[in-house]
């Protein structure tokens, strides 16, 4: 018997969640589609939150209830994956923001527009733990980016950028500062295509 395909969602309430639909495609074994409301959360296994507008993005999950169904999803097993304004939003405290709005769904400490403004954006190789104990080399886009400040004992660091922490995991949880999405190289959306397939996510 064929096992069917995972759906990973992608929040489509704002942000380049296009970019993400892109690269996923080149991901095997798997489906994707948008997700703007709680009833469509409930037809994926997996769910990606783009960059974008981390305040605006979580002032929308909050107005339409989408933040405690995704709340609820991932605390039953759904991996989540935000990229950039993504890992803001899964963060469980922002530095200097303590009324931001966030899902609070990884034990971090995020910096805000850590590494300058818009017209400061770059692009760099980063060292990236795509396999445990083994660094590859992966291109990062860097856009008002976010780094992670403080971790705690369960979050794993799987990436660096010149002694910051651009990338790290939480069992089911990954976030990462920069744009994968925004590169010819899908082995980061691969990553998190693998962590997809292997979840036992227990739903009610």
């Amino acid at each position: 018997m064929n096992t069917p395909n995972k759906i990973i969602g992608i929040l489509a309430l704002q942000g380049d969640f296009e970019a993400h639909q892109k690269a996923l495609r080149e991901c095997n074994n798997t489906e994707i589609t948008l997700v703007r409301t709680a009833q469509e959360l409930e037809q994926v296994d997996a769910l990606i939150l783009p960059g974008g507008e981390s305040t605006t993005i979580g002032k929308l999950m909050a107005r339409i209830g989408l933040d405690a169904a995704i709340q609820k999803r991932v605390s039953t097993g759904m991996p989540i994956f935000g990229t950039c304004a993504g890992l803001i939003l899964l963060a469980n405290e922002i530095e200097g923001y303590p009324n931001q709005p966030t899902l609070r769904l990884m034990d971090i400490t995020v910096a805000r527009n850590a590494f300058g403004r818009q017209l400061d954006s770059f692009e760099a190789d980063i060292p990236f733990e795509l396999n445990v104990g083994d660094c590859e080399t992966v291109h990062g886009v860097f856009i008002r980016a976010p780094y992670v400040v403080t971790v705690s004992p369960e979050v794993q660091v799987i990436a660096q950028f010149r002694e910051r922490i651009v990338g790290v995991r939480q069992a089911n949880r990954l976030g990462i500062a920069f744009h994968p999405e925004l590169t010819a190289d899908t082995r980061i959306h691969a990553y998190f295509a693998k962590m997809v397939a292997q979840s036992t996510e227990q739903r009610p």
